[in-house]
């Protein structure tokens, strides 16, 4: 098992150092990781890396052991004890490694995308302010054409600008009118009262009379 997860270790590292410098070698790398994040690539990876995590924390747990049973004892005079504490040590400095590594690829990765992404952005903002500057250079008689096209502009703006003013005058007209209309219903409503009151006394006086 060692010698694995020293086969592991060299591994990472030599693809630490294809993605720290640009090589031919480096696009292949990329390629390489890219397939790897595709598909059912990331559950493998994970279900991995989950499994060197338990078996870390089990070599982790296996010395805390030997350490109590050292404690206990008052003395280190088990020659097993301290084979199996070398070789959990071992292990879990080796896969303690292969965890960083992994990472330490994953994120290389990750920003070596986000660049590659960026300078393409970047590539397309140039391209399209370089066909900008050349859209500028607009002949004479499409200049003519634009500024007759605003001048039209201009005086269809003035008009309705005329048009605006006109419609907000008859507004206040209306509601002028409608104002004066209101308190003339209200003063023929009064007269109305008026005579209806005058038209009940007279009435009673005709009574009266009678």
């Amino acid at each position: 098992m060692i010698q694995l997860l020293f086969t592991v270790i060299f591994s990472e590292m030599v693809l630490v150092l294809l993605l720290l410098f640009k090589t031919p070698l480096r696009k292949l790398a990329i390629m390489g990781l890219d397939r790897s994040k595709r598909g059912r690539g990331p559950v493998v990876v994970t279900t991995v890396a989950g499994t060197v995590s338990v078996v870390l924390m089990s070599s982790v747990y296996s010395m805390v052991k030997i350490q109590e049973r050292w404690i206990d004892e008052g003395s280190i005079s088990n020659p097993t004890d301290q084979v199996l504490m070398a070789k959990h040590q071992l292990e879990a400095t080796l896969m303690g490694s292969i965890l960083f590594l992994a990472l330490m690829v994953d994120r290389l990765h990750h920003y070596i995308r986000e660049l590659h992404i960026r300078r393409k952005s970047m590539e397309a903002i140039k391209k399209q302010a370089r066909g900008f500057e050349d859209g500028k250079s607009i002949s004479s008689e499409e200049m003519k054409v634009l500024g007759e096209e605003r001048t039209a502009m201009q005086e269809k703006l003035k008009n309705l600008e005329s048009e605006l003013e006109t419609k907000t005058r008859e507004v206040n007209a209306a509601e002028a009118n409608q104002v004066a209309l209101r308190n003339q219903s209200e003063g023929f409503l009064l007269e109305h009262d008026r005579l209806l009151s005058e038209n009940q006394q007279l009435r009673s006086q005709l009574q009266s009379l009678d």
